[in-house]
């Protein structure tokens, strides 16, 4: 009877892992239609086959050599051994880890957008899936973490507490992003003169479809994170839900229902509330989602006409500055005074926070600038004006708008 009652439980756990793996990869369509509705119908065909390409690749690396280095598991023996006695759990818990793996060169890809060569950003986003992040992901949730989690435990009181990615994922995709933005500069047209020339998106519903999608996949990024279905809490649930819809009425009303912002806001409330969905109480999650979603509103307005990035989807207030804002968030509303489960300090989820941001920056920053040096990284002016769609791969988006 223990027996079966124990191969249940490992099934259950296998079929749990694997359907959070495939609604969290799913979110890579969301990624897709994202930036295909926000950049212009010259780069839509660039950004579906940047997404798929990268996924693809990242698949790769984080199996060769990235799952590796963030769990000391690998996967170079029989067929047999990968199955285990645990049916294969090892496996899945790859998929689902690589999932967010793969989040992070599909972030960077919307603020590079329509300007960059194909080839050099695979080979950025093959290095960030396979050691950048590894590397990191090693010491907050990994093999690596006991020693870097007893020293904020021992510091401040209690380990640091990220749930499901607001800084492990979100944060490090958006501040890496960061100096690629820069290194890259604005596209062509986009300042004339030092004044702003706003680029229209060029797709309302296919942004929509891209929200939408990332959005219901999210419950697979944040409820599986339990990893097992004795894990599995519907605290998780529901705070992801109200960090959404406190993200959607907080954008609409601070931008007077602009759809873009409206959108991105369901985004920037559940990369808000991923590091303490766990934690807090579902009121303080729709507060910690609707603070996100205005760092989006202004974050984005800031970025563009004061600091003059041209960042297209600005994937660094988004995923950035609000991963970071989630996992700070983490530490506040946490507490049990505040409603909270505890066992948090805002000082480590302060410090680790930051910690990514310094991380994300410094290895961003010397990865893209080698790819420049050595091999070059942005179209020339004649291929950006022609856009990125006909010169990488010689169809648009609509090829019989260009049948004479």
């Amino acid at each position: 009877m223990d027996s079966a009652v124990q191969s249940l439980t490992r099934s259950g756990d296998v079929l749990f892992l694997m359907l959070g793996a495939v609604m969290v990869f799913a979110m890579h369509a969301g990624f897709a239609f994202l930036e295909v509705g926000t950049v212009r119908k010259k780069s839509q065909t660039n950004a579906l086959v940047k997404i798929l390409t990268d996924w693809s690749v990242s698949t790769v690396v984080y199996f060769l050599v990235g799952y590796p280095i963030a769990y000391g598991v690998h996967f170079f023996v029989s067929a047999q051994g990968l199955l285990g006695d645990n049916q294969g759990y090892e496996l899945v818990r790859f998929f689902f880890l690589l999932c967010f793996a793969a989040c992070i060169p599909a972030i960077i890809s919307g603020g590079i957008a329509e300007r960059t060569r194909f080839w050099p950003q695979v080979l950025a986003g093959a290095i960030f899936a396979g050691l950048t992040y590894p590397l990191f992901e090693s010491l907050i949730w990994g093999q690596n973490s006991s020693g870097l989690q007893s020293w904020f435990e021992s510091m401040f009181g209690a380990p640091f507490h990220d749930f499901a990615g607001s800084v492990v994922v979100h944060s490090m995709g958006g501040w890496l992003a960061l100096p690629a933005v820069l290194l890259l500069g604005p596209r062509m047209g986009r300042w004339v003169r030092g004044r702003s020339q706003a680029i229209p998106i060029s797709n309302i519903p296919f942004l929509a479809l891209g929200s939408w999608i990332l959005a219901i996949g999210w419950f697979g990024f944040n409820v599986m994170s339990a990893q097992s279905i004795t894990g599995i809490s519907g605290l998780v649930a529901v705070n992801s839900l109200l960090a959404m819809v406190g993200g959607v009425i907080f954008a609409v009303i601070a931008t007077r229902c602009d759809p873009g912002f409206a959108h991105n806001g369901a985004l920037a409330g559940l990369i808000a509330i991923c590091a303490g969905s766990d934690l807090v109480h579902p009121l303080a999650a729709f507060l910690i989602g609707g603070l996100g979603a205005l760092i989006f509103v202004y974050g984005f307005q800031w970025e563009q006409e004061t600091l003059k990035i041209d960042d297209v989807l600005g994937v660094w207030p988004l995923h950035g500055i609000i991963g970071t804002w989630g996992g700070i968030s983490a530490g506040i509303f946490g507490y049990e005074g505040l409603g909270g489960l505890g066992g948090v300090s805002f000082l480590s989820q302060l410090v680790g926070s930051l910690l990514a941001v310094g991380y994300a920056l410094v290895t961003g920053y010397v990865v893209y600038k080698l790819i420049i040096k050595i091999i070059g990284f942005r179209l020339d002016e004649e291929e950006e004006f022609r856009g990125s769609d006909l010169t990488i791969h010689k169809i648009g988006a609509y090829p019989e708008d260009t049948v004479k």
